[in-house]
């Protein structure tokens, strides 16, 4: 039988509903969101500079039910890079953590954002909470998660742990194989929390894969979105329950985590409001169609956002979840908006589907996709990084490229060829940066 997720009980206590019997409902949820967005709207035009400004035609008295927010405008990663300052909402001594998230080009500012002690308090208490359907009391979990720093995500997740009675080993990202495994073994750890990339290359390592099945109970995968097929072979190789989980540092690091049915995030309703939006136009995709996830604010303090724009791409689930929870659900992330890629009039080159193709390999723990033009068609080339001492085939590589549906068509129709493919001698796996992109060098006419 597959256990509620426990969030529901947690943000039934967090919006009010303390007495014995008083059930939450989606529409208890929805009036407390609706009270908490008005309360951000007035507090963010009385304190943060940005907000005054782009809100001061839109007071929250405007706003009479949830879907008026679509009446204000959208906050986004640029609005932040340009001046983080005028997001601040408190005075600086207030500040407790200042996070700066480098831009991934190579010119523009970074992004800065600001917590107070009371906006960590809420990411500690998510955290303990979501990291319960996967631990319990007694459980050793390793961080594999930057957590030297005070307040940093390992930190604040060992001591979010620490209040379930778990013990959080915090490691840090993963540089070297064998120390991880042999402190899995040392330490009798049974949960794992980590980057999908950074895990995946363990369990394809000689050392990973002579961890015994069955000692690993569980796996949560965060900090970039998560590929079916390498939480299948994550499941297969330990004989475990791969978790996943969508937060980003905008967010207060926590979004949303899976119940035991692993189908779907159930959201931190009493934190934070979502909407699923077109990425191109703006407007509000209906329940069940896939579009931009963007999220606002509802308890932050040190800097409130409004409509945040994440790029990512997703939607809502209106079936119930297997869980019996009344929480919304949201699909696992797809990937990014900016990461697909138009090949000839009407074909879309996603990430995603090179991931579901690709990761199978059994070799293969990080690639690029290169986009160049041979002639007038198209050339796809993969740039790989392997299991050391691996024999990788090309081969294998170009038969599941053929696998997705806009490349199987464009080699059918012949607008399109495929490049050698190129063994990486960069390891990726060990910076803790995602570095699956689709890097187009073709003319621009």
């Amino acid at each position: 039988m597959i256990r509620k997720t426990p969030l529901e009980a947690w943000i039934s206590t967090k919006i009010g509903r303390h007495a014995p019997g008083d059930r939450l409902t989606t529409m208890a949820i929805r009036a407390y969101q609706l009270d908490t967005l008005r309360e951000t709207i007035k507090y963010a035009r009385q304190s943060s500079p940005f907000y005054r400004n782009t809100l001061a035609g839109f007071p929250a008295s405007q706003i009479s039910c949830l879907e008026d927010i679509q009446r204000l405008p959208f906050t986004t990663a640029d609005d932040i890079r340009q001046d983080p300052l005028s997001f601040l909402s408190v005075p600086q001594g207030e500040i407790s953590r200042i996070v700066t998230l480098n831009t991934s080009g190579t010119t523009g500012n970074s992004k800065r954002l600001f917590f107070t002690q009371e906006d960590l308090e809420l990411t500690i208490d998510f955290f303990c909470h979501g990291m319960s359907t996967l631990v319990e009391r007694g459980d050793k979990v390793l961080i594999l998660l930057p957590g030297d720093k005070p307040d940093s995500v390992g930190d604040l997740l060992a001591r979010g742990l620490t209040r379930m009675d778990v013990y959080g080993l915090i490691h840090g990202p993963i540089r070297e194989i064998a120390p991880v495994v042999k402190t899995i073994t040392q330490e009798r750890v049974n949960s794992l929390v980590g980057i999908p990339t950074q895990i995946l290359a363990l369990a394809r390592s000689r050392e990973g894969s002579n961890i015994t099945k069955g000692s690993l109970k569980s796996v949560l995968l965060s900090t970039d979105y998560v590929p079916v097929a390498i939480a299948r072979e994550l499941a297969r190789t330990w004989g475990c329950s791969v978790f996943n989980h969508y937060g980003m540092t905008e967010m207060g690091l926590g979004g949303g985590v899976e119940c035991e049915a692993l189908a779907g995030y159930h959201l931190r309703e009493a934190d934070l409001y979502f909407e699923v939006v077109d990425p191109t136009t703006g407007e509000p995709k209906c329940e069940g169609e896939s579009g931009e996830i963007v999220f606002t604010t509802l308890t932050r303090k040190g800097m409130p956002l409004i409509r945040f724009r994440t790029g990512d791409i997703a939607r809502f689930i209106p079936e119930s979840c297997p869980c019996k929870t009344i929480l919304r659900r949201m699909e696992r992330v797809t990937g990014r908006w900016d990461g697909t890629v138009r090949l000839g009039s009407n074909g879309i080159l996603r990430l995603p589907d090179l991931d579901e193709a690709l990761f199978p390999l059994p070799w293969l723990l990080n690639y690029r996709a290169l986009l160049s033009q041979d002639g007038e068609n198209d050339c796809l080339g993969i740039e790989a990084y392997v299991v050391p001492g691996s024999e990788p085939k090309e081969h294998q590589v170009h038969e599941a490229l053929k696998k997705v549906p806009v490349v199987a068509e464009g080699l059918t129709m012949g607008r399109m060829t495929l490049a050698p493919v190129k063994i990486s001698k960069q390891n990726w796996t060990t910076t803790g940066i995602a570095k699956r992109s689709i890097i187009d060098n073709r003319e621009r006419i």
